[in-house]
C-alpha cells in the first residue's frame, strides 16, 4: 500500500506517517515535508524517485506527471487500466495526504504583494486532491488534519483498508475544499469591485458575469440581489411586465398593455415602498416611461434595452444606475451561510398547470389572475400572501413568522389604497394553509379565489371554508418556499 503525502500545514504529520508506516503503508513524499518526516526518521521515498524527474522551477513543478497521476487516477476494477499501468511501471496510490499553500491566510495580511499572493496559489496541490478524489472508490484523500485519529482508527481495525462510505466521505470533503480555495483566488484576482456590502462599513467584491451597466454609481451587495430578485420575476412573463423591489421582495408587479401601464398599476400596488426601489422591466424603457419613473426617486431600472431620447432623459439622474437585462443565468441558485454556501436547482416553476388541481365546488373563473398571482408568488420571501387582481398585485405579505401574518400584512398594505382592490381578488399563498383561519379572513374581505401548494393534513377543513365562502380553490401541488 502507498500514501502520497504533501502538506503545508504539518500539524499532526510526523505521527500520523509513522502510524501509516506500522499499518504497512510506503510513503512518498515532496519537498518540505519529506524533509520534514526524514528528520524525525520517517522512511520516505522522494517524489522525483517515482516520476523520474526532479522538481523543477522553484518547486512549482513536482507532482504534476503521470506516474502520480495515472497512479490515482486508474480504474482497479479495469483491466485495460492496470495493463497500462503495468506496461509503464506505475505504482497505484492507495491514499494521498494533501494540504494547500496558505493562500487566505496569505492574502488576509494587509502588507502582501500580489507577488507573493501569486506564489500562493497551489497547482499541484489541488489537482492530486481533484484525482483522488474523482477515484475515491479506491484512494482516499485527506484534506485536513482533523480527520487523521478517525483515518487511523479504520486503517487498524481494517488491516489499512478504508471503507467506501468514508472513501466518499473524504472526497466530499476534498471538492469542498477546492471549491472553497478557488473562490478565495477568484475574489482576490477578478473582484468586481462594489460600493459596499449589505451595509456602508462591509467592504464587498461580486464574483460572477458582471452586469452591463450604463450609467450611475458602482453597485452595492443590495443592488445586485435586488436586481437578481427584479430580472428573475419579468422574466417568468411573456407579456410586458414591471416588477418594483424592496429588499429583494417585491412590493409591486404587474403586466400591462405596455411596460408604461404595467408600471402604473406595479406602483400602485405600493407607491410608499416604491421610493428608492429597484425596478425590473422585460421590454424596451421608451421616453414615455422614462419621464414618468423620473417623478420617483429610483435606485436602479434593469431592462433589455433602452431608446436613445428615453437615455436622454434617465441621464439627467446621474447617480441612477440603469443596467442591461441579459439571459445569462446559471441553473443553480446559491444561498450563503456563514459556514459556506449551499447550491440548489433553480426553481423554475411549471408553467401550463400541469399539477393543477381543482379541490371546491366553484370552479375558478379567472386563471390568468391566478396564475400570475402564483408566479410573483414564488419569488416572495416566505411566509408569502400574494393578492392580485387584473394582473396587478394589490397586496403582498413577506417574510412573516406565520401565514396569517403574512395575510394580515397583505390586507394592510392593500387597505392603505382602497378596500376595492381586495373585493374580487385572487389570493396566492408559497406553502398550504396549516389551517382553515387564512380562507375566513381572506372571505372576509372579498377574496373569490386561491391558489396554494395544498398537502396539509387539515386541507379539507380550508376546502370545507372555501366551499361555506363560495370561493374557487386550486391545489398546484408544489411548494415554493423562498428563504
Amino acid at each position: 500500500m502507498r500514501a502520497l503525502i504533501s502538506v503545508s500545514d504539518k500539524t499532526g504529520i510526523v505521527d500520523f506517517a509513522k502510524e501509516l508506516i506500522e499499518i504497512g503503508y510506503e510513503i512518498v513524499s515532496t519537498g518540505g515535508t519529506a524533509n520534514v518526516l526524514k528528520k524525525s526518521k520517517v522512511p520516505v521515498i522522494d517524489i522525483d524517485e517515482v516520476t523520474d524527474f526532479p522538481e523543477m522551477l522553484d518547486g512549482r513543478v513536482k507532482t504534476l506527471h503521470p506516474k502520480i497521476h495515472a497512479g490515482l487516477l486508474a480504474l482497479r476494477e479495469n483491466s485495460e487500466h492496470i495493463d497500462t499501468i503495468k506496461k509503464h511501471n506505475i505504482n497505484l496510490i492507495d491514499l494521498v495526504v494533501v494540504n494547500l499553500y496558505p493562500f487566505e491566510q496569505t492574502v488576509a495580511k494587509p502588507d502582501v504583494t500580489p507577488k507573493e499572493a501569486i506564489e500562493n496559489i497551489d497547482i499541484g496541490g489541488p489537482s492530486m486532491i481533484r484525482s483522488a478524489a474523482k477515484n475515491f472508490q479506491s484512494v482516499g484523500v485527506v484534506t485536513d488534519p482533523n480527520d487523521y485519529d478517525k483515518i487511523l482508527d479504520e486503517l487498524k481495525k481494517n488491516q489499512g483498508i478504508l471503507s467506501l462510505i468514508t472513501k466518499e466521505y473524504l472526497a466530499k470533503k476534498a471538492f469542498s475544499r477546492t471549491a472553497e480555495y478557488d473562490l478565495a483566488i477568484a475574489t482576490y484576482l477578478a473582484p468586481v469591485p462594489l460600493r459596499y456590502g449589505e451595509n456602508p462599513h462591509q467592504k464587498a467584491c461580486y464574483i460572477g458575469a458582471p452586469y452591463e451597466q450604463l450609467q450611475g454609481k458602482e453597485l452595492s451587495f443590495n443592488n445586485i440581489i435586488d436586481i437578481d430578485a427584479a430580472t428573475s420575476i419579468v422574466s417568468d412573463f411573456d407579456q410586458p411586465t414591471v416588477a418594483i423591489i424592496k429588499h429583494t421582495n417585491p412590493c409591486g408587479v404587474s403586466c400591462g398593455g405596455n411596460i408604461l401601464e404595467a408600471y402604473k398599476k406595479a406602483k400602485a400596488s405600493d407607491p410608499i415602498s416604491a421610493f428608492g426601489s429597484i425596478v425590473g422591466v422585460n421590454r424596451e424603457i421608451t421616453t414615455d416611461f422614462a419621464e414618468e419613473i423620473s417623478k420617483l426617486f429610483v435606485e436602479v431600472i434593469v431592462a433589455p434595452s433602452f431608446s436613445d431620447d428615453a437615455l436622454l432623459v434617465l441621464q439627467k439622474k446621474k447617480n441612477l444606475r440603469l443596467i442591461l437585462l441579459d439571459d445569462k443565468e446559471s441553473p443553480w441558485d446559491y444561498k450563503r451561510t456563514k459556514r459556506g454556501f449551499l447550491a440548489q436547482e433553480r426553481d423554475n416553476i411549471k408553467r401550463g398547470g400541469i399539477n393543477m388541481k381543482f379541490v371546491t365546488k366553484k370552479s375558478p373563473e379567472n386563471m390568468s389572475d391566478l396564475d400570475f398571482a402564483w408566479k410573483v408568488c414564488r419569488h416572495v420571501k416566505s411566509n408569502a400572501i400574494v393578492l392580485a387582481k387584473n394582473l396587478a398585485t394589490v397586496g403582498i405579505g413577506a417574510g412573516q413568522m406565520s401565514r396569517i401574518d403574512a395575510l394580515d400584512l397583505s390586507i394592510k398594505k392593500a387597505k392603505q389604497h382602497s378596500l376595492n382592490n381586495i373585493k374580487g381578488s385572487v389570493m396566492a399563498s408559497d406553502a398550504f394553509f396549516p389551517f382553515r383561519d387564512v380562507v375566513d379572513i381572506a372571505a372576509e374581505v372579498g377574496v373569490e379565489e386561491i391558489i396554494q401548494p395544498g398537502g396539509s393534513i387539515r386541507d379539507e377543513e380550508s376546502i370545507s371554508a372555501c366551499n361555506e365562502n363560495n370561493i374557487a380553490m386550486v391545489f398546484t401541488g408544489e411548494r415554493h418556499f423562498n428563504h
